[in-house]
């Protein structure tokens, strides 16, 4: 087996999402599993150089120029991992689990100063439009918390 810096990622997957670039961060909406995913500045890095040919050795590399300081292959692989799990990559990496270790791992390994560079990857469910269109406003007659957008039905009326 490969020396694990020169395993090849997987390819970042592109069709059905919507991807909006902001200041320090990529939100990334997946229509086929209706979640939206916001990445900061490392793990969107990560997953723009998931091409399926970049080794976790380059894209550390790469990353370790973007943001000026040594970046540890941990942290590319603790971003794959992460990235593989909310199916933003094409296929998983074959073989051990992308990384095997956690984020507490990879700081206690990096050191806590190395911190702001891991890379984070926070998901929430959202709604398919015909869902969110199917809700309640604060002050509507209500008989359970479900029927209104807040999602609070108080004594017979959406809060």
């Amino acid at each position: 087996m490969k020396n694990r810096r020169e395993q090849k990622v997987p390819e970042a997957r592109t069709e059905g999402l919507v991807v909006q670039h902001l200041a320090e961060e990529l939100l990334v909406y997946d229509q086929d599993r209706h979640k939206a995913h916001c990445l900061n500045h490392t793990a969107a890095l990560v997953w723009e150089q998931c091409d399926g040919q970049s080794t976790v050795k380059e894209i550390a590399d790469k990353l370790s120029q973007e943001i000026k300081a040594e970046v540890e292959a941990e942290v590319v692989w603790l971003a794959v991992d992460q990235l593989t799990k909310t199916h933003l990559l094409k296929e998983g990496m074959r073989g051990e689990r992308a990384g095997g270790v956690s984020r507490r791992e990879v700081m206690r390994r990096i050191g806590i100063g190395a911190a702001v560079a891991l890379p984070i990857v926070t998901s929430i469910v959202a709604p398919k439009a015909t869902e969110a269109a199917n809700c309640r406003p604060s002050n509507a007659a209500c008989t359970t918390s479900p029927q209104c957008c807040s999602g609070l039905c108080n004594a017979g009326f959406c809060a």
